[in-house]
């Protein structure tokens, strides 16, 4: 009898898109409350929502949970032996089953804490660069949320330059573009924050003391 091709790597990765369909956020604060966080704050099941509905330490909870959830999918590729582009499919569809889970008409999270853990696990040198480029272009726009979107856009562009496989650039690439995708909407409110910051202390600047 002769055994399926790639079924391994299938279950794998449907495992990870179950795992990632694990909203931590949602399941916490229906526990909580008893409420949909869908219809609350901004909507988001994510876990800066979360802390708007139950403080910190749900935002730190939720955090936590999206971040392990990652990390322990990448590590089921590991156990069962699957190779560096299975690792990399795993990746991805935890982080697709974040953004986009299945039980919840496909309205989920952004994506951040889950790519973050799944990095890590993956190879921590990765996760060590985001971070690194996420404290610079933190430190020059003063905006967690652009400065995360335009780490993530930059990380590929570092792991290319610095000769990472092309299994790795390709896997990375498709973790921004999935970000990038499930945070489309907030980015103009935050360049228009950024942008009026910026005016606000220009003008300031301006007025004769």
């Amino acid at each position: 009898m002769h055994s399926v091709p790639y079924a391994k790597e299938t279950l794998v990765m449907l495992v990870g898109y179950a795992l990632g369909c694990f909203t931590s956020g949602y399941y916490l604060v229906r526990w909580r409350t008893g409420e949909d966080i869908r219809w609350l704050g901004s909507g988001s099941v994510g876990a800066t929502n979360v802390g708007r509905v139950l403080g910190r330490p749900g935002f730190f909870l939720t955090v936590l949970c999206d971040f392990f959830k990652g990390l322990f999918a990448v590590w089921l590729a590991g156990y069962f032996r699957l190779n560096p582009t299975g690792a990399v499919l795993t990746m991805v569809a935890v982080a697709i089953g974040h953004i986009w889970p299945a039980q919840l008409w496909f309205h989920g999270g952004k994506g951040v804490a889950t790519s973050l853990g799944a990095l890590l696990m993956f190879d921590y040198s990765i996760a060590f660069t985001f971070a690194a480029l996420f404290l610079v272009v933190c430190a020059a726009l003063r905006n967690f949320v652009l400065a995360g979107l335009v780490a993530f856009a930059l990380t590929p562009l570092a792991l290319f330059a610095a000769d990472y496989s092309l299994t790795s650039v390709f896997g990375v690439s498709a973790l921004a573009l999935l970000i990038l995708i499930a945070h489309r909407k907030n980015v103009p409110d935050e360049i228009h924050k950024l942008m009026t910051g910026r005016k606000l202390k220009s003008d300031k600047r301006a007025v004769p003391k």
